[in-house]
């Protein structure tokens, strides 16, 4: 390799895109392109970054194949950063597998780090966890980084702070090893999750903002927790997950809100089946959907029927709270993945949620109206960004979280 290439990957490798361009920017050779494309990658050109990697991996011959490898693995990390979620795994699964039919250690590490940054983007915690505990635990101090960056989210989505904690002081003294600011700085950004507020803690009709460290000792008391952001009530290591079931979870969290005081019946009603105009109709629906949250509740509360509505009564001692969630919206979810700041697809945002793209759309319309959210493009290219949602942490909103604890 002449040393042009060299001195533009050495470049590249602690963060000056500008000065790798400036020793390849005029050639067309396969190693050359692959190099731009990373360049423009690092600036933030994504779409010419995928046009001159895929240059670059056609460029390379049979005997190439490491050189092919890098681009393919180059490129995915251009969609992960342009949040395509859809784009296939079959070419870094086969990258992957170069590397390690050629011992290239590293590359298979980086590959592999590609995987589970999209299962995670994908809310597919269970599965980048078991991943990244499979990664070698030697690994250059970029790569640490990021290992560690992954391990620092997975801890955020299933809630615990000690644990983020201390996976954040690693990525911490990784990206400090590696040299590149760029690192750092994301290391600084991702630290801000356990400072800002991640719930509301709502008891006795008071709320007040709770960091994500306090949300674990809530749920670690023995009182009874009505989980808003992940639509369960919990007591202890007992769990009765709502998360499927909205009408009831309505209905219990306007059973807490109330608490120690009963709920009046309107109230109940309008908040579980948006119902202004009552009537018998409602009445008789409400009476059959308590009947089905007494059932759910069976190991942690009663629901009482009292003079003007129903009561939620814990089993035992202890006090009923809720934990509301940082954003109040139906479509809190997709705030809560466009607050990374990057642009998403349609595809992407369904992808994640687990949805259909007619529910993302009819979501995105409804934020747009509310200048919540604005797209940039048409057509495929189309992409959605939110602002930076200031002043709380959306990690308990994100897919995936609702496994916590």
């Amino acid at each position: 390799m002449d040393s042009s290439i060299t001195a533009a990957a050495r470049a590249l490798r602690t963060g000056d895109p500008l000065g790798a361009l400036q020793r390849v920017a005029l050639r067309d050779d396969p190693p050359a392109l692959a190099l731009r494309g990373i360049a423009m990658a690092q600036l933030g050109d994504l779409p010419k970054a995928r046009e001159l990697l895929r240059r670059a991996a056609r460029g390379f011959g049979p005997r190439e194949s490491l050189g092919r490898a890098r681009c393919l693995t180059a490129e995915a990390e251009v969609a992960l950063a342009g949040r395509d979620l859809a784009w296939s795994s079959r070419p870094l699964a086969e990258a992957l597998r170069t590397f390690l039919a050629h011992g290239d250690l590293e590359n298979a590490a980086h590959a592999r780090l590609l995987q589970i940054r999209r299962l995670l983007l994908l809310g597919r915690v269970d599965e980048a966890e078991g991943a990244l505990a499979t990664l070698d635990r030697e690994l250059p101090a970029r790569l640490a980084a990021v290992a560690a960056l992954v391990a620092f989210e997975i801890a955020l989505r299933r809630g615990g702070p000690e644990q983020a904690r201390a996976a954040l002081e690693v990525a911490r003294d990784a990206a400090s090893r590696s040299g590149i600011p760029a690192l750092a700085a994301e290391v600084d950004h991702a630290g801000r999750a356990l400072v800002l507020p991640a719930a509301r803690l709502v008891a006795a009709g008071e709320g007040r903002p709770v960091t994500l460290a306090e949300v674990a000792a809530v749920l670690a008391s023995a009182d009874l927790i009505v989980d808003g952001c992940r639509r369960a009530a919990r007591r202890g290591e007992r769990v009765v997950r709502l998360f499927r079931r909205p009408v009831l979870f309505a209905l219990l969290r306007t059973l807490a809100e109330a608490w120690p005081e009963d709920a009046a019946r309107a109230v109940l009603i309008e908040h579980a089946f948006g119902a202004r105009r009552q009537n018998a109709s409602h009445r008789a629906r409400l009476r059959v959907e308590i009947g089905r949250l007494r059932q759910e509740l069976l190991p942690l509360a009663e629901v009482r029927a009292a003079p003007g509505g129903f009561m939620l009564v814990p089993r035992g001692a202890g006090a009923v709270r809720l934990l509301a969630p940082p954003i109040e919206s139906p479509d809190a979810a997709v705030l809560a993945l466009l607050a990374d700041g990057e642009g998403w697809s349609t595809s992407a945002l369904a992808l994640a949620l687990g949805s259909s793209q007619r529910t993302v759309q009819r979501a995105l319309r409804t934020l747009e109206e509310s200048q919540q959210v604005r797209s940039v493009g048409r057509g495929r290219s189309q992409r959605w960004l939110s602002a930076p949602i200031a002043g709380f942490a959306t990690t308990l909103l994100l897919p995936g979280s609702e496994g916590f604890g």
